[in-house]
C-alpha cells in the first residue's frame, strides 16, 4: 500500500522559495512528493532551477510532478485551442527537465459545445496529441542523456486529466474516465475536493471512497491513483474556493480509514491543494498513521480474544459481546457518581447554619443580627427564584 504525500508547490515554511530548497524542506518533513505549479506560464530563467530539481529527484527517488495552466480552452475554437496548447507545450518541456512523473492538465469550459460524446471525442483527440508530443520531447535528442540521465532509462511523463469542480467546466468524473479509457498514456487526476463539490458534498464516509476507487478501477483497470485533496467551500454543485481541511465539510479521516482498512491494493499519490500546503499534508500523514494504529489495536484485541476463547472454551464472539456489555455499563457508573456527590456536599450546610443560630454568642445585640440573617436568607431565596426563572426563560429560547 504505497502512499506518497506532498504539497502543491514550494512549502509555505520554505525561506528560499526555490523548488530545490522546497524539496529539501519536504524531505525533512518526511513527505515524498511535490507538484510544481506552472499554472500561468513557465519562465525561461527557471530552467536551471528545474534541472537541479530533476537531478535531485533522480538521485533521491523523490517523486516530482507538475501542474499545467489552470485556464485552458481545449473545447474552444481553433485559435483558443492553439493558445492553450502553446501553454501546455512549455509545461511538457519543464516536465522533462524536472523528471516529472505526472503532468496535470485541464480541458476548460465547454465553450459552444454541450456535455456529451461530441465534447468527449474532441477532448480525447487533443489529449492523444499531447501524449504523442510528450513521447517526442522525451526522446528528442539522445545527446542530452548525460544532462538528463533519467530520460534514458525512464518513461515519458503520464498525462493526467483532472476532474473539475464546476458544472460549466468539462471534467466530471464520468467524462474524465471515458476519455482516459480511450487514450493510452493518460490517467485520471482525482481532485477529491472537486468531486465532493460537484456531487453536492457526497464524499462523506469511507464507503463513499470505496465506491469511487472501485468505479475507477472497474472502468480503466488501474491500481495507481494520482489525487488532490483539500478542504473546499462549495455551493449548488460548484466549488467556490479551497480551504484548510479542518474548516471544510470534506473530512480526510474517512479517506484515511479506507486507505488503511481496504486500500491495500492502492498505489496512491496525494497532493495537498490546501491553502496550508505542507501543514495539511502533514495532517493527512498523521491521520493515516492514526488509522494504522487503530487497526493494529483492533487486531491485537481480536488476537487476544481468540487466545482467551481457546483457553476458556468459549467463542471470540461471546467474549466480544461480554466486553460490549461491560463497556456499556461503565458510562452509567461514571454518571451516577457525580450526581450523588453534590447531595453529600449540600447536607452539612443546613446543619452548619442551625448550629450557628443556636450557638451562644457574647452580648452583642443578638436581636439586630437575627433580622440580618433573615434578610440574607430572603435575598438568597430571591436569587434562587431569579435563577430558576432564568433557566425557564433559557429553555423557552431553545
Amino acid at each position: 500500500m504505497p502512499v506518497k504525500l506532498g504539497p502543491a508547490g514550494v512549502p509555505l515554511s520554505c525561506k528560499g522559495r526555490t523548488i530545490v530548497e522546497g524539496m529539501d524542506d519536504i524531505i525533512s518533513l518526511g513527505l515524498e512528493t511535490m507538484e510544481v505549479q506552472t499554472v500561468r506560464m513557465v519562465a525561461p530563467n527557471h530552467f536551471e532551477q528545474y534541472w537541479q530539481a530533476g537531478v535531485l529527484a533522480n538521485k533521491t527517488e523523490f517523486e516530482m510532478n507538475i501542474h499545467g495552466p489552470y485556464y485552458s480552452e481545449l473545447l474552444g475554437n481553433r485559435v483558443e485551442r492553439g493558445r492553450s496548447l502553446a501553454k501546455i507545450e512549455s509545461t511538457l518541456q519543464a516536465a522533462r527537465t524536472i523528471n516529472a512523473r505526472h503532468i496535470t492538465l485541464h480541458a476548460g469550459h465547454y465553450g459552444g459545445m454541450s456535455p456529451g460524446s461530441a465534447a468527449n471525442e474532441q477532448v480525447a483527440n487533443v489529449f492523444a496529441g499531447v501524449v504523442d508530443r510528450v513521447a517526442e520531447i522525451w526522446h528528442d535528442d539522445e545527446d542530452e542523456f548525460p544532462v538528463f540521465p533519467w530520460i534514458k532509462d525512464g518513461t515519458p511523463s503520464k498525462i493526467g486529466i483532472e476532474t473539475s469542480g464546476r458544472q460549466e467546466l468539462w471534467g466530471s468524473l464520468e467524462e474524465v474516465l471515458e476519455v482516459v479509457n480511450h487514450v493510452e498514456g493518460t490517467i485520471p487526476v482525482l481532485n477529491i475536493a472537486h468531486i465532493h463539490a460537484r456531487g453536492h458534498g457526497k464524499m462523506r464516509t469511507s464507503e463513499d471512497y470505496g465506491e469511487l476507487f472501485d468505479q475507477v478501477r472497474e472502468t480503466i483497470g488501474t491500481k495507481e491513483f494520482y489525487c488532490h485533496f483539500s478542504g473546499v467551500e462549495h455551493r449548488t454543485g460548484n466549488a467556490m474556493h479551497y480551504t484548510q481541511i479542518k474548516k471544510s465539510d470534506l473530512n480526510f479521516e474517512p479517506l484515511a480509514e479506507f486507505i488503511v482498512e481496504d486500500g491495500g491494493w492502492l498505489d496512491i499519490t496525494l497532493i495537498s491543494d490546501s491553502p496550508l500546503l505542507e501543514h495539511d499534508a502533514m495532517y493527512m500523514l498523521q491521520s493515516i498513521e492514526k488509522s494504522r494504529h487503530r487497526q493494529l489495536e483492533r487486531k491485537a484485541r481480536e488476537n487476544r480474544r481468540r487466545a482467551l476463547a481457546a483457553q476458556t472454551g468459549t467463542t471470540p464472539a461471546a467474549l466480544a459481546a461480554k466486553e460490549a456489555q461491560q463497556a456499556a455499563l461503565r458510562p452509567d457508573a461514571q454518571q451516577a457518581a457525580p450526581k450523588e456527590a453534590p447531595k453529600e456536599d449540600t447536607k452539612p450546610e443546613p446543619e452548619a447554619s442551625a448550629e450557628a443560630e443556636t450557638a451562644p454568642t457574647p452580648e452583642e445585640k443578638p436581636a439586630k443580627k437575627e433580622p440580618k440573617k433573615k434578610a440574607s436568607k430572603a435575598k438568597a431565596e430571591e436569587k434562587n427564584d431569579d435563577v430558576f426563572d432564568f433557566e425557564e426563560d433559557d429553555d423557552d429560547l431553545f
